[in-house]
Formats: structure tokens, C-alpha cells, sequence
């Protein structure tokens, strides 16, 4: 019987010195228990073992790991200079009317006032006006309602970032 070949880009990921791949793991979460969960996880058999090890790591998170994790996400609108990962997450308000950005800074705002915390969305593939629909949705939550949901949208966000992270591995290995 024989196995499967490990991906070449999961393969140099695994192989990673130890600081090497905690700082890559927090380009994806800014949770230090989480890079530490999947750090204690390797090496990795196959990209889905490591999806789901964040997929743990993230559901294990406490309240104030969780805020940790939002910390480094910067609000809908307003990527942080200079990070292509927020850039291209955010692409769908890259193109938003003046009058859309401005409401939804207004409702980052009010969001933030009422929760305590940025308004977190997997933002990747959606537009600028689905983005203003789900904030002025989830603002009407309970705070106990919208931790489950900002938690749910974080895995969102560290299953994409985690693909790109071997994918990077992949293309690095093919140029």
C-alpha cells in the first residue's frame, strides 16, 4: 500500500523553524494560543489536518483570545496600509461609492460602541453593499449571539489564510 505524497507547499510549512512558522500562522490569527495550538500540531499529514486543527484551535479559543484574534483585523473600509491579506479580503469595498463608505464607517462605529470590538466578517468574495447588509443585520444582535457568529466568521477567515499559506508554499516551490 502506499500513501499519498504530502503537498510540497505543506511539506516546507511542516519543515518551518519554529519561529519561522509561528509568525506565518499569525498572519492568519492574531491569537497567540492559537498559532501555539497548531504550532503543537505539526507536522501536518495533509493540508485538510491542518484546516481542521484551526478549525479546533479557533472553536477553543477563550473571550479573551477571541479578542486577541479581532485585534488584528482592521475595520470593514479601511484595510491597514500596506497588508496585501486585508487588501484582497476587503476587495469588495475597494470600488464603493463615497456615500457607502461613509456608512459604513458610521456603522463600524456604532457596531464597535455596542459590541466593544471591530465588526468581523469574512469579507472575501463579497461585495461593499453585502458587507453594509450584514452589519446593519448583526447590530441588532445580543453580545452573547454576535461572539458565536464573530467566532464563526474568524474560522472563515483562518480556513482562506491558511490555503494561501500552503498555496504560497505551492507556487513558491514551482517558480
Amino acid at each position: 500500500m502506499t500513501s499519498t505524497p504530502q503537498p510540497a507547499g505543506l511539506s516546507r510549512f511542516n519543515a518551518l523553524e519554529e519561529r519561522a512558522a509561528a509568525a506565518a500562522l499569525h498572519e492568519v490569527c492574531a491569537s497567540t494560543a492559537w498559532v501555539r495550538r497548531l504550532l503543537a500540531g505539526r507536522p501536518y499529514a495533509t493540508p485538510d489536518d491542518l484546516y481542521a486543527a484551526g478549525d479546533a484551535a479557533t472553536a477553543g479559543l477563550s473571550a479573551r483570545d477571541l479578542d486577541e484574534a479581532m485585534a488584528g483585523h482592521p475595520p470593514i473600509g479601511r484595510p491597514r496600509p500596506g497588508d496585501p491579506a486585508s487588501a484582497r479580503e476587503q476587495r469588495g469595498m475597494a470600488g464603493a461609492s463615497e456615500e457607502l463608505r461613509a456608512e459604513m464607517l458610521e456603522l463600524n462605529l456604532a457596531y464597535q460602541e455596542k459590541f466593544g470590538h471591530v465588526f468581523l466578517i469574512c469579507a472575501t468574495g463579497r461585495t461593499g453593499e453585502q458587507m453594509r447588509d450584514a452589519v446593519r443585520e448583526r447590530i441588532g444582535n445580543t453580545p452573547e449571539r454576535e461572539r458565536e457568529i464573530v467566532r464563526t466568521e474568524l474560522g472563515k477567515i483562518n480556513r482562506i489564510r491558511l490555503a494561501r499559506v500552503v498555496e504560497a508554499e505551492e507556487d513558491r516551490g514551482a517558480a
